[in-house]
C-alpha cells in the first residue's frame, strides 16, 4: 500500500516560514499540493524564500504575505492578504539564550508577543470559517523546551509551555467540527539559528560537526537521537498532521524531538 498525502485545493499559511523550519514545512506541504503562503516581516526575504520555493517544487502555487504577525497591524496585513486559510501553521518564534535572574520584564512580553499570542491572534481570526466549512487544521510549533525547560533560556521555554494549553483549549473549541488543533514538539533542530546558539554555548572554534556532537552531550545528553534534527524531519510531520490521514488526532501534543522528552506516554 501507498501512502499518498494530497492537499490539492487546500491553502496553508506558515508563518516565519522565509528559512530553517518554517521554509521545509513550505516545502513539504507544496509538494503535496497545497497552495502556500510564505511569511516573513519583509517583503525582500518573503520574495527570496517564495522564489526558493518555486524552485524547490516547480509549479508550486506560492502567495507572498510580508507581513510582521508578531503586531496587531502585521496581522491586520496578512489577514487582508490571505482572508482564508484551510491549514494554519503557526511557526512563526524567538530564542536566545538569556540567564534567568537577568530576562527583563521587556524581554519577557516580547517572548509571548511573538512566540504565543502571534498565534493566538491568527487562530482567532481564521479557525471560525475552518468550522463553518467543516474542514481545516491548526498547529503550533512548540517544542521539546515545553516540557524539559532549559535552564538558558527559561523565557522561551515557557513561551512554548504555554502553546501546549492554546492548542488543547482551541481543540476544544473546535470539538465535533472536523477541524484539528495541534502542537508540534520540535527537538533540537538544525537551523541557522540553533548554529548561533551552538556557537555561544560552545565557542565557535570547532568545525560544526564536531561542535554539534559536544552541544548535545553537554547541552542536551537526553537526546536519544544524538544529533540535531534536520527541518524536513519535522515537516514530515507537520504535513501529515496537515492532512486527511490525521483526522483523528486533535488536542495533542505531538513529539519530533528525537527522543529527546524522557517519558513513556506524550
Amino acid at each position: 500500500m501507498t501512502v499518498q498525502i494530497d492537499l490539492a485545493g487546500r491553502t496553508a499559511l506558515v508563518t516565519g516560514s522565509t528559512q530553517g523550519i518554517g521554509a521545509a514545512i513550505t516545502v513539504g506541504l507544496a509538494r503535496a499540493g497545497a497552495r502556500v503562503a510564505v511569511n516573513g516581516r519583509t517583503a525582500a526575504g518573503v520574495e527570496r524564500a517564495a522564489k526558493a520555493l518555486r524552485d524547490e517544487v516547480p509549479g508550486a502555487e506560492v502567495v507572498e504575505v510580508a507581513a510582521d504577525v508578531s503586531t496587531d497591524e502585521g496581522t491586520a496585513r496578512a489577514l487582508d492578504l490571505l482572508p482564508s486559510v484551510d491549514i494554519l501553521v503557526n511557526n512563526l518564534g524567538v530564542f536566545g539564550p538569556t540567564a534567568a535572574l537577568e530576562i527583563s520584564d521587556d524581554e519577557w512580553r516580547r517572548y509571548f508577543e511573538v512566540n504565543v499570542l502571534a498565534g493566538v491572534r491568527l487562530t482567532r481570526a481564521y479557525l471560525p470559517a475552518m468550522m463553518d466549512r467543516g474542514w481545516g487544521r491548526v498547529q503550533y510549533i512548540a517544542s521539546d523546551s515545553a516540557v524539559v525547560i532549559p535552564t538558558e533560556m527559561i523565557h522561551y521555554g515557557v513561551s512554548k509551555t504555554a502553546l501546549l494549553g492554546v492548542s488543547r483549549g482551541f481543540a476544544k473549541a473546535a470539538a465535533g467540527t472536523g477541524v484539528t488543533v495541534n502542537s508540534v514538539l520540535a527537538g533540537p533542530t538544525h537551523t541557522g539559528g540553533v548554529e548561533d546558539l551552538v556557537a555561544d554555548l560552545v565557542g565557535d572554534s570547532l568545525p560544526w560537526e564536531e561542535a554539534q556532537r559536544e552541544f548535545m552531550r553537554l547541552h542536551r545528553p537526553q537526546s536519544l537521537l544524538q544529533r540535531l534534527i534536520e527541518p524536513e524531519e519535522i515537516a514530515n510531520m507537520v504535513t501529515y498532521l496537515a492532512s486527511p490521514l490525521a483526522s483523528a488526532t486533535t488536542g495533542a501534543a505531538v513529539r519530533v524531538d528525537g527522543g529527546y522528552v524522557d517519558a513513556i506516554v506524550p
